[in-house]
């Protein structure tokens, strides 16, 4: 895990040392460990890498890393968790390998199968691999889009990093905002990130699933993935199909044990992460495997004090179960305003809300040294975990979009006119120039996929929250989070054979009986507490926002609002935005509708503010 950069000069002049240094600098924070920067012979082509020492921490695993013959070099941000029976099927062909890393497993496996060693990897990863005979660029993300990989082109140059802040701020492009893109984010957060467009006009994303080649000077970007294409046959019964999960599951879990430093776990309390933790400890009462790390009984769990979404009773439970002593990170009133320009920066992006719960838990996994958490980011969406009595209104309204997506021709003007709907009847509908002025829905990956005509609602819902909407911004989000403490988080329900088998399950394997998670539910019984296992109440993993806009942020935010940014005040209606806003603080009536509501909208003015 680490971050990674490259520059290309498109006109033949050689890159500058400082520039490749600045771009790498930028992103030191994904990688604590150490740096490294190539140039090709030319020196038209760096390299600059962050490291973060997982797999092989010593001079082994160091990059950029060329391969044996020096003919390939590579930057790569990730894990592929398979990387011991790939580097034996690749010895059996006569590979041979001088270190313990999963990095030079890809650089072997590039040179004896091309891009087709993609489909090989199970594993989270941006990478960029350059040929030193042909002059070639490839650069690849994974699956489900776990890791990030940005990118700028203009004549002069082609530019990449792990960070839309790195380009931004690396005086290699120009900066200016995408009006566009500002306008998506604040109507829907969550309908950019599966696009290749970000709030930059000149910052592309490579969209998960995707390939790119970079060949004399021309970009050529294809999908390489389609979850829709691979899904398996499945068992007739119930049963059947509940002990395949089973064993999906505890050997997704078992693959991203591997680590060559401590791991851990975010516990939160909820079915998602207490299903990890137990697993993780059967699999070490069965036996560890090659590589796995033996230091694995850390638990960091987020409290809340006196706020609903506390759920530490049961953290401690699942703790219990695991025989894992928790380390309990308390949360309140004063940690409103903690590094709160720091964690928004950190953030890259604009959001529904403040994330300073999850910026804070991964930082206490750095001070304690664990550098690698097992989480349980990806259940929802792939088995329905928001669908459910009790759910938030924003969260119903997101469902019912998905679903008239899902069913409609006028899918994307749908979706627009659903949210607006529901922002007018609120009161909130605070851009400018009213409805004419809203862009068209970018197109996001999967959403055009044909999925299979006896699909109902559910499955089709899930399908495109899963590549489209709700899962990328989630995954962002843990992205940069984590890695703003170098730490790497791996994601047991995103295990890709895991993800094909579960879309593939009848939507009662998802849904049945008021229960959420059905088939996961049914395959973790007598392995986590009963309570945990079969309690229907959903809690997200947020900061307290509507009890800190109510108190201890509510001079930040006005004086956030008083700021002049002409950038934002072309956007939005600031005096109808303010008088929402001060009406809600002087009440004390902010709730978690409001805040997903107006946050984007405070989060967008302190992300132009930024760059002015």
């Amino acid at each position: 895990m680490c971050g990674i950069a490259g520059i290309v000069t498109l006109r033949g002049n050689a890159v500058e040392p400082a520039d490749i240094t600045r771009l790498t600098s930028m992103i030191a924070h994904r990688g604590p460990f150490g740096e490294g920067t190539w140039f090709s012979p030319d020196r038209t082509l760096a390299f600059g890498h962050r490291r973060l020492a997982i797999i092989d921490p010593g001079e082994g695993g160091y990059q950029p890393m060329l391969s044996a013959d020096g003919r390939h070099v590579i930057v790569f941000n990730g894990e592929i968790y398979n990387f011991l029976e790939l580097r034996r099927e690749l010895e059996a062909q006569g590979a041979t390998f001088r270190s313990q890393s999963d990095t030079e497993v890809i650089l072997a496996a590039w040179q004896a199968w091309r891009e087709d060693m993609l489909l090989r990897f199970n594993g989270m990863w941006a990478l960029a691999i350059f040929d030193t005979s042909t002059r070639e660029l490839f650069l690849a993300r994974d699956r489900f889009g776990i890791k990030p990989l940005l990118y700028t082109i203009s004549p002069e140059r082609f530019v990449f990093a792990s960070e839309q802040r790195a380009l931004v701020r690396s005086g290699l492009m120009d900066a200016s905002i995408d009006l566009e893109v500002a306008r998506r984010l604040l109507l829907d957060a969550f309908g950019v990130e599966g696009s290749c467009r970000t709030l930059f006009r000149q910052v592309r994303r490579l969209q998960a699933g995707h390939c790119m080649w970079l060949r004399q000077g021309k970009v050529n970007v294809t999908r390489w993935w389609r979850t829709i294409d691979h899904l398996p046959s499945v068992p007739t019964t119930e049963s059947k199909r509940v002990a395949e999960f089973r064993e999906l599951f505890q050997d997704a879990v078992a693959l991203r044990m591997r680590s060559d430093v401590p791991i851990g776990t975010c516990l939160s309390g909820g079915f998602d992460s207490s299903a990890v933790i137990c697993t993780m400890a059967a699999h070490a009462q069965a036996g560890m495997g090659p590589r796995d790390s033996v230091a694995w009984r850390h638990a960091f769990v987020a409290t809340f004090p006196g706020a609903v979404n506390d759920e530490r009773p049961m953290a401690e439970e699942a703790a219990a179960w695991a025989k894992v002593n928790p380390a309990f990170l308390q949360i309140g009133q004063g940690d409103a305003l903690t590094d709160i320009d720091r964690i928004l920066d950190d953030l890259d992006d604009v959001y529904i809300g403040l994330p300073s719960a999850v910026w804070l838990i991964y930082r206490q996994l750095r001070q304690n040294n664990v550098t690698v958490s097992l989480d349980g980011h990806g259940a929802d969406e792939l088995m329905g975990g928001y669908l459910q009595e009790g759910q938030s209104v924003s969260f119903r309204m997101r469902n019912a979009a998905a679903d008239l997506a899902s069913r409609s021709s006028q899918a994307r003007r749908g979706l627009d006119l659903l949210r607006v709907w529901a922002l007018k009847r609120q009161g909130v509908y605070f851009l400018r120039g009213g409805l004419h002025q809203l862009p068209s829905p970018f197109p996001l990956v999967a959403e055009d996929d044909e999925l299979p005509r006896e699909w109902g609602g559910l499955n089709r819902r899930l399908y495109r929250m899963f590549h489209s909407t709700v899962l990328p911004t989630i995954l962002r989000n843990f992205d940069r989070l984590s890695m703003a403490h170098g730490i790497e988080v791996r994601m047991p329900f995103m295990d890709w054979r895991l993800v094909t088998y579960t879309m593939a399950l009848p939507e009662s394997s998802k849904s049945s009986g008021g229960y959420t998670k059905a088939v996961a539910r049914r395959a973790m019984a007598n392995l986590m507490p009963e309570s945990i296992r079969t309690a229907r109440r959903k809690v997200g993993f947020n900061s307290p926002m509507p009890e800190w806009l109510n108190g201890p942020l509510a001079g930040w935010t006005a004086d956030l609002l008083d700021r002049n940014v002409p950038a934002f005040a072309d956007l939005v209606d600031e005096r109808a935005l303010r008088q929402a806003v001060s009406r809600l603080t002087a009440s004390k009536s902010w709730d978690w509708e409001s805040v997903g509501r107006i946050w984007p909208y405070l989060n967008m003015k302190w992300m132009l503010a930024r760059y002015a």
